[in-house]
């Protein structure tokens, strides 16, 4: 081998391990860089958002297309989302929003319990929580606000309805939502204090999780046990629909011409529908709006201003199958 060819073959190695080298450094270096990049401030302010899934009821999927059409960022905010019906999973996401550093957390609770330490957790990395659709059981210190529905009163508002009915006999089904919601507690408590008082009989008591399938089932077991029974109170439509599936299969009359009274929560409009054709009797209004609510809290404290009010409760009443308009399905109807 000449020195010239020993020269550049040389040149070439050497070449050779200092791109090496580079392309080494470059290498533990990239995932640095993806990281801060991913780290600075985009200017939009950072948004997680933890509620039940859409699929969970057509009430749901309205409340969540509503914060997906005022969340964006088009309007200012950079937004992660979590869905999940157990309060657990919930936690966690919202654990880790902290972690992750978001300007502001927006809850939807599974559970009414259990949230205190993640708020806490919250408050002390000066991160900011709003409630919306449902209550906690926590210290209201906690949180900035709450936009919510009156769960409460949309059961006293249905059982006074009902009491109204003057029915010879009261021989209800209760089909329950998720157990520990503040939807399934402020439903239950005013038709379980009939039921303790002894003016109400309760043939059957449970939970279908919001499901219409589950609903169906429960009323079935009890359409084959043989009991009597009037009055098919579900906390939301979908059990409803369920409910009323399985007396149609059954052969069971019901609405305001048949033998049982048929009552739902959330206002879908097809159940709305329902009501209007007579097959359904009662249906307790439920507001999935609250979005807009929050949206101008958040840019009031942007801007250096403080919230006043702690707790913002949605306007929302209850439907009479022999009352419902066009009108009111056309105003107040969720979904298609």
């Amino acid at each position: 081998m000449t020195f010239n060819h020993y020269f550049v073959r040389s040149l070439k190695e050497g070449s050779m391990k200092k791109i090496l080298c580079m392309l080494l450094v470059l290498l533990a270096v990239a995932p640095l860089v993806v990281f801060a990049g991913g780290q600075k401030d985009s200017g939009l302010i950072k948004v997680g958002i933890v509620n039940n899934p859409p699929s969970e009821s057509g009430y749901r999927a309205a409340n969540v297309a509503d914060f997906e059409k005022v969340f964006t960022a088009d309007n200012g905010y950079e937004v992660s989302t979590f869905y999940s019906l157990k309060n657990d999973e919930q936690l966690n996401a919202a654990s880790q929003f902290i972690t992750d550093g978001v300007d502001y957390i927006l809850l939807s609770a599974a559970a009414t319990d259990g949230w205190d330490s993640v708020l806490r957790n919250a408050k002390e990395a000066g991160i900011k929580v709003f409630l919306f659709d449902r209550m906690l059981n926590a210290d209201p210190s906690l949180y900035e606000a709450a936009v919510v529905s009156d769960m409460a009163n949309q059961g006293n508002t249905a059982v006074a309805w009902l009491k109204a009915q003057k029915l010879p006999e009261y021989n209800v089904i209760h089909i329950q939502g998720a157990m520990g919601s503040d939807a399934q507690i402020g439903r239950t408590n005013a038709l379980e204090a009939e039921f303790k008082a002894g003016r109400m009989k309760k043939v059957a008591q449970q939970t279908a999780t919001w499901d219409e399938a589950e609903a169906k089932k429960i009323v079935e077991s009890v359409i084959n046990s043989k009991q009597k029974f009037n009055v098919i109170y579900a906390e939301n439509d979908g059990m409803a629909k369920g409910a009323v599936a399985a007396l149609d299969e059954a052969g069971i009359t019901h609405g305001v011409k048949g033998d049982v009274v048929v009552m739902g929560f959330d206002c879908n409009r097809w159940a709305l529908r329902e009501l209007l054709a007579g097959n359904w009797n009662y249906d307790g209004q439920c507001s999935p709006f609250q979005a807009a609510v929050i949206d101008t809290m958040i840019k009031k404290i942007e801007a250096g201003g403080t919230i006043t009010q702690k707790k913002v409760i949605s306007e929302e009443k209850g439907f009479d199958a022999k009352t419902i308009t066009q009108a009111d399905i056309d105003k107040y109807g969720l979904g298609e």
